[in-house]
């Protein structure tokens, strides 16, 4: 079960969404401004974070913003706005996932297990089998300049670190293991996501997107993850 720090200034949120979360065992934190919110998310990193758009002093997105600076933690965005730009806006940030006042408590359940499983994929091998476990090792992925390492959810490119979120993680590791070939969005997608949670083309080509601007940073002639136009994407091993 997971710890959950819950940030919305509506109080009736604050009580449905700690309720379900709680009744499923998890340990909710909540904080009714993003000032507050982003304090308590710094000092007490939680195992993921649900964040509204629209609440005082400072707004979900930048308290996302701020929060993507020094943390990959998994965030869940929360708007009652109904713009697509938002989402985009969102998922550029870094956001892992995006839900649209009114939702159902399932949908959120479903969704906070997604993300969840996501970033700690090892521990559902344990929970099925100890043989899929062991089939399943998280073993470090060398790929030229790259080295990832799935158990420690490092990823280094010439040895310096680059600070990747759990969905742009495992984008990232589908297509370096295998170099040279194509992903299709939709294979992108199954191995970010789960079957039950949608996602359209512009929300990988946003992950892509800030991905690679996380390893310019680093290296301004990054070029390893190449665009196929109308095809999908490829990691290319140098």
């Amino acid at each position: 079960m997971a710890n959950i720090t819950l940030v919305d200034d509506d109080e009736n949120i604050v009580a449905s969404v700690s309720l379900a979360l709680e009744s499923h065992g998890h340990t909710v934190k909540a904080y009714y401004d993003g000032a507050t919110g982003l304090a308590a998310l710094e000092t007490e990193p939680p195992d993921l974070a649900i964040l509204d758009v629209k609440m005082p002093r400072l707004d979900g997105m930048e308290v996302l913003r701020r929060l993507r600076q020094t943390s990959t933690v998994p965030v869940i965005i929360l708007t009652s706005k109904d713009d697509e730009i938002d989402e985009i806006l969102g998922f550029n940030l870094g956001a892992d996932d995006y839900i649209r006042k009114p939702f159902s408590q399932r949908l959120l359940i479903e969704r906070v297990k997604a993300v969840l499983r996501r970033a700690n994929p090892e521990e559902e091998d344990v929970l099925a089998s100890p043989a899929a476990a062991e089939a399943a090792q998280n073993k470090p992925i060398k790929r030229g300049r790259l080295t990832l390492d799935p158990a420690r959810h490092d990823c280094l490119w010439e040895g310096k670190p680059v600070r990747l979120t759990v969905t742009e993680f495992l984008l990232l590791q589908s297509l370096a293991q295998r170099p040279g070939f194509v992903k299709s969005r939709d294979n992108l997608m199954d191995a970010a996501y789960e079957d039950q949670v949608y996602v359209d083309d512009r929300t990988i080509d946003s992950h892509i997107k800030r991905m690679r601007k996380k390893f310019r940073e680093v290296d301004p002639e990054f070029d390893a993850i190449e665009t196929l136009y109308g095809v999908g994407y490829r990691y290319r091993e140098s």
